[in-house]
């Protein structure tokens, strides 16, 4: 059993009455509930989960979501925080194609005050008698045990671990699957506040820009000088958005590879997708074609892998979208490879923006062998989102924001009475100058829990080993670990066999 700590930590006083602080960037770390998951993927459901929105997965057992935003009351401690991602799972596939168990949770929200809190979510759920889909917004889904930690006078919110517990809006959500007061995993979460900014000084009057129809008749002079033929609107900037392959990831820092990945020449991390920027090129909307070219490069690198994706490119014409790029294996030659496609059947523009979104990808015959056999050509890879500006008005999509990394680790003085198991690790302050928020679940909150009766499951890792069975768009079982977007036997869950549903005391057997 894992017992988490409360840290004592003294925090700078605040000035009475601080000003409600704005809340932007941070994340949520949630598996939902473990045996939900492995019921999923085991040989019942025979269903798996797929995620949206630019939602992550940690391990084998959380999700990741991110860019928070809200208000936080260092005077009370309230805090309303709002994140963005969504899972979706699916089971129990029917003959006419639906699932009879279809669910998707997303957006989730916290509400904090007063020592306790509730989680909110959007939920769409197919009912598993009726068939009947429902679809509503922030559900209050469980209730959050703060154990009465004091969350005023800071400038991060950091929790972790908090026990989270299924309400009756929950369980209808669930479309009777559990019932409320059934223990869901715990909460993590980060949240930043923003210091209000003084009144910016008035800057000049800029100089009134050259009209837009005169700057596109002097590009197309110049095109003309040039010999070039005026074949589109030249983009003003672009960005792609794509995470490779979720397990893929997964494997590189896994024990099997152990490594990590490194980005360089302007290319951003995400968390669940990599961001490649400063796109040039040219669009037509009206015949269908775009090409673009992008700064950034992407390195993995591990036990028997060494692989670089730099300066990728995206063309699209007659309703498909390739993406190319420079790709260095192992044996330190360098090729342009298209490594893989996706549907772009119409390029509409909208306030000077084309935006195709989270667009299915498959793998390429050229990207197969990127991958050395790994995964065979059409296999399904991450999704890929395309963003062509045409202007400097144009709003480019917003990069997933998780916010500052949460405070190092130092050991906490041993709390008071004498007769609570000494503390493990717990936060420190960050080295911005300003006071944090580490706020952990107690030792104290634990054996409460144990005294009401609440089961704690003790968490083992799941091993990385194949389990021969294919995933969420991997027809031919060749992903490194085995589960893609299945996300089999989850992190925290105590059956023997991580392909069997744990057959849950409220729940009926054979049931989540």
């Amino acid at each position: 059993m894992v017992a988490v700590a409360l840290p004592m930590v003294l925090l700078p006083a605040r000035t009475a009455h601080a000003a409600e602080l704005t809340l932007s960037g941070g994340r949520m770390d949630w598996g939902i509930r473990s045996s939900f998951l492995t019921y999923i993927t085991g040989p019942v459901a025979q269903g798996s989960w797929s995620l949206s929105g630019g939602a992550g997965s940690i391990g084998s057992g959380r999700f990741r979501f991110h860019s928070a935003q809200g208000t936080y009351d260092p005077d009370t401690g309230t805090v309303r925080a709002r994140y963005t991602g969504g899972v979706h799972f699916v089971g129990h596939r029917e003959d006419s194609g639906e699932y009879q168990l279809d669910l998707t949770i997303s957006n989730p929200s916290v509400s904090l005050t007063n020592g306790s809190g509730t989680l909110h979510a959007d939920v769409r759920s197919r009912d598993r008698d009726t068939g009947r889909v429902t679809q509503s917004s922030q559900v209050a889904l469980a209730s959050l045990a703060l154990g009465g930690v004091d969350l005023r006078g800071g400038s991060q919110i950091v929790l972790t671990n908090v026990p989270a517990t299924l309400t009756a809006e929950g369980a209808r959500a669930f479309a009777g699957y559990y019932v409320a007061g059934d223990p869901l995993d715990p909460v993590s979460l980060t949240a930043d506040a923003v210091t209000p900014a003084a009144d910016p000084t008035p800057e000049p009057p800029a100089e009134e820009p050259e009209p837009e129809d005169a700057r596109e008749e002097d590009a197309g002079d110049a095109r003309e000088e040039d010999g070039e033929e005026d074949t589109g609107a030249e983009l003003h900037d672009a960005i792609v958005d794509w995470g490779v392959r979720r397990t893929f990831r997964e494997f590189v820092t896994g024990p099997i590879a152990e490594g990590s990945w490194t980005l360089g020449d302007g290319a951003l991390d995400g968390g669940a997708l990599f961001r490649f920027p400063e796109g040039r090129g040219e669009l037509d909307a009206e015949s269908g074609t775009a090409r673009a070219a992008f700064a950034g490069a992407l390195h993995f690198t591990g036990n028997d892998l060494d692989l670089r994706l730099e300066a990728p490119t995206v063309e699209i014409a007659d309703g498909t979208g390739t993406l190319s790029a420079d790709v260095t294996t192992d044996d330190g030659e360098t090729r342009t490879l298209s490594v893989v496609t996706f549907e772009a059947s119409e390029l509409a523009v909208e306030d000077d923006l084309v935006l195709l979104s989270e667009v299915p990808t498959v793998l390429t015959e050229e990207g197969a062998e990127i991958f050395g056999g790994l995964y065979a050509p059409e296999t399904e890879m991450d999704p890929i989102t395309v963003a062509l500006a045409l202007s400097e008005e144009a709003d480019l999509p917003a990069l997933p924001d998780l916010g500052s990394e949460p405070p190092a680790e130092e050991p906490a003085a041993e709390p008071e009475p004498a007769a609570v198991p000494e503390p493990e690790p717990a936060s420190s302050d960050t080295d911005s100058g300003l006071p944090t928020i580490p706020l952990l679940v107690g030792a104290a909150l634990l054996l409460s829990l144990l005294a009401a009766g609440i089961p704690l499951w003790r968490r083992r890792r799941r091993s990385a080993e194949p389990v021969g069975t294919a995933g969420d768009g991997d027809p031919h079982g060749s992903d490194p670990t085995g589960t893609d977007g299945a996300g089999a036997a989850a992190e925290g869950d105590d059956t023997p066999d991580p392909g069997s549903p744990r057959k849950d005391p409220r729940s009926p057997a054979a049931e989540p």
